[in-house]
Formats: C-alpha cells, structure tokens, sequence
C-alpha cells in the first residue's frame, strides 16, 4: 500500500470533503486519518490516504482535477512512522495572546528536548476584560531515556515570564 499525505486548502463550502472521500475511494483507497478545518472564511487540513501501490499515480492525478475547489498537494509517505518512543507530556497554556506566544511556546519545547506530536491552537475574545485570549494544547515527546522535567522547568519559567497560565499533564 502507498501512503500519500494530502495537504488541501480552498474557499470553505459544503461538500468538499465529500468531494475528497469521493476521489479516494474510487480509486481503492482508505482514508486514515486527517486533520480538518475551517479558518477565517478557508477550509484546510491535513489526510492521510492509504491506495494500493498501483493506483496511487491515478488517485494523484485525480486529485488535481480538484484544482477548482481545493488545492492538493500529495506527498508520498514512507509507510507507516514507526511506534513512537519515550515519554509523553501534553501541556495548555492560557493567557493574554501577544506577537511571539507561538514561538515562546515552540522555543520552551524545544530547548527542552521535545520534539511536538500534535499542537493545537486558537484565540478568542477574553468578554470580562476585553482583548484576547491565547489557548494552546500541545501534545509533545522526549526522547527515549530523557527526562521531561527540564523541558516542564522551561514552560513554567516561560509562563511565569510572560503571564500565562500552564497546566501539565
């Protein structure tokens, strides 16, 4: 089986991921997971497709008759990533949204040894005082044998750096 990674964005309107499952299940394929969404008036994502070896050029070139709609862009995977290793922390942090949060954030991680798995994010308006709230939850690994009370120790000090609230899984 082929693995393709679609990364898909477009206008949001009704029916466009029917339109995807369409496509792939035509041509013999299995839609495995995905990440999808719409954001500010777009629709994006992320799918992961497996198709049998033969039919994944033709699955290819039918996704970019959907170059209408949405704009595809299929990566051939390596096959499945193998079962990650080591330890797991997910962390939220809540706060006042500013330039940087998302790199501050990113950076603490990353000096600490972790590599992120998953890293979610979005603001909304804060109603009692008005302005904007950063939310994010990041799902984050360290590899194996290491220890994550470094890249914690980095994420509270960060927090207490620039005000915001962290709580660790």
């Amino acid at each position: 089986m082929a693995h393709l990674v679609l990364t898909l964005v477009g206008d949001d309107r009704a029916g466009l991921v029917q339109t995807l499952a369409d496509a792939v299940a035509e041509h013999g394929g299995n839609w495995a997971r995905s990440e999808l969404a719409e954001l500010a008036g777009a629709f994006a994502g992320i799918v992961l497709v497996e198709v049998p070896d033969d039919r994944a050029d033709a699955l290819t070139a039918s996704l970019s008759e959907l170059s209408g709609l949405l704009t595809i862009t299929p990566y051939r995977g390596r096959g499945e990533a193998p079962t990650a290793t080591g330890e797991q922390v997910t962390f939220t942090v809540l706060g006042n949204d500013r330039p940087g949060i998302v790199r501050d954030v990113t950076r603490a991680v990353v000096v600490g040894g972790l590599s992120i798995d998953r890293f979610t994010s979005r603001t909304t308006s804060a109603p009692m005082a008005g302005g904007e709230l950063f939310e994010a939850t990041v799902t984050a690994r360290a590899p194996e044998g290491a220890d994550v009370s470094a890249a914690v120790a980095e994420l509270e000090r960060l927090a207490g750096e620039i005000q915001v609230d962290l709580t660790v899984d």
